[in-house]
């Protein structure tokens, strides 16, 4: 897009601007007088002919606009053109996107009811009401006729109007006089209309339909209206939209791959872990194969953590209400919390515990603490349970059940920093372990919260401060905070670029004041200790699933349930083949003999799908010689012989060391 020209305006000191001017900062820095009402459209033909061609929304301070709509206020001032990297242009064509969608259903399906239809992360869905769920038929009909609205060019015209017009517009569509009924009194009200379809909408949107070219419906998925179960279910339609075609196909490349890493399909195929509809949605069954990397994680975790100094705990799945009542989870939580349990001859309900602190804080109040004794470093792998609604629920990666590596630390104020700091390392050395990158989210208080400012002020320097001591960069999540204190939320990469949520760090100096904890200082008098929440996994349904997408189900040889599979070629080879397999084992590997009575070739191919490590292949020959003849996972040679002692130190190496192959 070509440069916007402006006559840049003179300032002295003392100077006086006219009210009815209006200033706006260009990205340069520049600063230019506008007349209150210009378009963005007129502005631009105004002072540079040809920019309004190439531009296709504008930006003013944190607001999108449409090139049509009137400047009315000062401001930090941009032009959108069609560039694929900036994320506010993508917003505007994909918005516009699924309004075409939204077109094109109503061409089709005249009666459908509307949804929402926002742009999001990776594209667009719309919500639609309709009597049958969509069809991979249906989906390409209408991709056929969102051509078509394309082609035809339609402006996308936008009207302010007021309540009473707007009831009237949308008398028919029941969700958007519901919607109509949230915008408050005194907000603009605005519709969009491009060709036949109107729309309740805040925009902003391109000049045109034309100007959507490159899109594609992905997949229809059922969708209760506002996420709730016992409102209607709605049909949900997702799709994507690129200003640049290669930039579609490559994202679809992407999506395919994802497709094939997907964990729910590989837990199935590697036998790693099931949902059963007799349990409930949600509540993981953790097979033999899964619950093995689930036990590897733990105990790599747990040995890391004796030697960095924790203490480990094990606290009830169950509590009464006052527990939650005094820590204030009942009150800011019970929309997760599974409902209360009537106790036969007790007083006070029972509830499934959703978290692990305020336990962890009965054990640390359960006798006097000096100042010597602290940091106070408690840690449990625990069983949590948060009632998720289902339609949230998501494979592993968003489950009721959850599995949290927790820990809580206890500590004085003057060793925050360093606790702090000493977490970050904890998660720099996990995660490294993976070969997992990862950025920081650095979370502040919420709107919701309990304490007074001064205590946020002081829990939010600590964090920043410790991250900055590690020299690490951190983007800030403005209001993203628990409600008791400030987090930093770990992100991390997976091999196709996806980004995961991980461990948190959560600064909590309320808690310890709702609990009275204490410990004797120096000076022999009582103080406040300061908590830590952390977990470094996160849940690890959670982390599981990103490693099975991450490694698409081939994990390192340290990592893998099976590590080595043995094939003898016959019959008479197969107690050799279990001495083998004990040798391994004994060696504190995971081996085991494939005895089928298949042939070798179909053995292979199968221990090939289940992505086991080593094939380690027994003839006679190997047998009388002392050898293997072992096939590498993802080695470009097919065979190798090798001498059993070899080989059993090659694989003991790669668990010891935890390689990344």
């Amino acid at each position: 897009m070509g440069a916007l020209v402006f006559v840049e305006v003179s300032r002295t000191r003392g100077e006086r601007v006219s009210a009815e001017k209006l200033r706006l900062v260009l990205p340069d820095g520049r600063e230019v007088e506008v007349e209150p009402g210009i378009s963005a459209r007129d502005l631009a033909t105004k002072h540079d002919g040809g920019l309004a061609e190439n531009a296709i929304a504008a930006k003013l301070d944190e607001e999108i606009i449409d090139l049509g709509r009137p400047i009315v206020r000062s401001g930090r001032f941009r032009y959108l053109g069609e560039d694929d990297s900036d994320v506010d242009a993508l917003y505007v064509l994909r918005h516009s996107t699924a309004h075409v969608l939204a077109t094109a259903v109503r061409m089709i399906w005249p009666n459908a009811g509307i949804g929402f239809g926002p742009p999001i992360a990776e594209g667009f869905y719309y919500d639609f009401d309709v009597e049958q769920p969509f069809t991979p038929e249906d989906l390409a009909r209408i991709e056929e006729v969102m051509a078509e609205v394309v082609a035809a060019g339609e402006v996308f015209e936008r009207r302010e109007v007021d309540r009473a017009e707007a009831r009237d517009l949308f008398a028919d569509d029941p969700y958007k006089l519901e919607r109509l009924g949230e915008i408050p009194e005194g907000d603009t009200i605005s519709v969009y209309r491009d060709g036949k379809f109107l729309d309740l909408c805040r925009g902003p949107h391109l000049p045109s339909t034309a100007l959507v070219k490159n899109f594609k419906l992905l997949h229809a998925a059922g969708a209760y209206w506002r996420g709730d179960e016992r409102r209607p279910m709605l049909q949900r339609i997702y799709g994507t939209s690129f200003f640049e075609k290669k930039h579609l196909e490559e994202h679809l490349q992407r999506l395919e791959e994802a497709r094939r890493r997907d964990h729910r399909m590989l837990g199935k195929e590697l036998d790693l872990f099931s949902i059963q509809d007799d349990v409930g949605p949600g509540l993981i069954h953790w097979h033999p194969k899964g619950a093995m990397i689930q036990f590897l994680l733990r105990r790599f975790l747990e040995d890391e953590l004796l030697r960095r100094g924790y203490d480990f705990v094990y606290t009830p799945h169950i509590s009464r209400e006052t527990l939650f009542r005094r820590s204030g989870h009942l009150q800011a939580y019970a929309e997760v919390m599974f409902p209360s349990m009537e106790m036969e001859g007790e007083k006070e309900n029972y509830r499934v515990k959703p978290m692990n602190c305020p336990s962890h804080m009965e054990i640390y109040a359960s006798r006097q603490r000096s100042y010597r004794d602290l940091p106070i470093r408690y840690a449990e792998i625990a069983s949590d349970y948060r009632n998720e609604k289902s339609g949230t629920l998501h494979g592993m990666l968003r489950v009721r059940g959850l599995t949290m590596d927790d820990a809580h630390i206890f500590c004085r104020p003057d060793q925050v920093e360093d606790e702090i700091y000493g977490m970050l390392d904890l998660v720099d050395y996990v995660y490294s372990t993976f070969g997992l990158q990862y950025r920081l989210d650095f979370a502040t208080r919420p709107p919701k919260r309990i304490g007074a400012d001064e205590v946020w002020d002081e829990a939010e320097a600590a964090l920043r401060s410790a991250i900055e001591r590690r020299k690490l960069t951190y983007a800030v999540d403005p209001g993203g905070g628990a409600f008791y204190g400030p987090k930093i939320d770990v992100k991390f990469l997976d091999a196709i670029g996806r980004e995961w949520q991980g461990s948190t760090i959560q600064l909590d100096f309320v808690l310890p004041e709702r609990f009275d904890l204490s410990y004797v200082g120096a000076d022999n008098q009582r103080h406040r200790p300061v908590m830590i929440h952390r977990a470094i996994y996160g849940t690890l349904e959670r982390f599981v699933g990103g490693l099975i997408e991450h490694f698409a189900g081939t994990f390192p040889t340290w990592l893998a349930p099976v590590q080595v599979r043995l094939l003898p070629i016959s019959d008479e080879l197969t107690a050799t083949a279990r001495e083998l397999r004990d040798r391994l084992r004994a060696a504190g590997l995971r081996a085991e003999v494939d005895e089928r009575a298949e042939t070798l070739s179909y053995r292979i191919r199968d221990g090939e799908l289940q992505k086991i490590p080593y094939l380690a292949v027994i003839g006679q020959r190997e047998a009388e010689a002392g050898t293997v003849a072992v096939r590498k996972r993802g080695a470009e040679k097919k065979q190798v012989v090798m001498p059993v002692p070899e080989f059993v130190e090659q694989v003991a190496e790669e668990d010891r060391t935890r390689a990344l192959n």
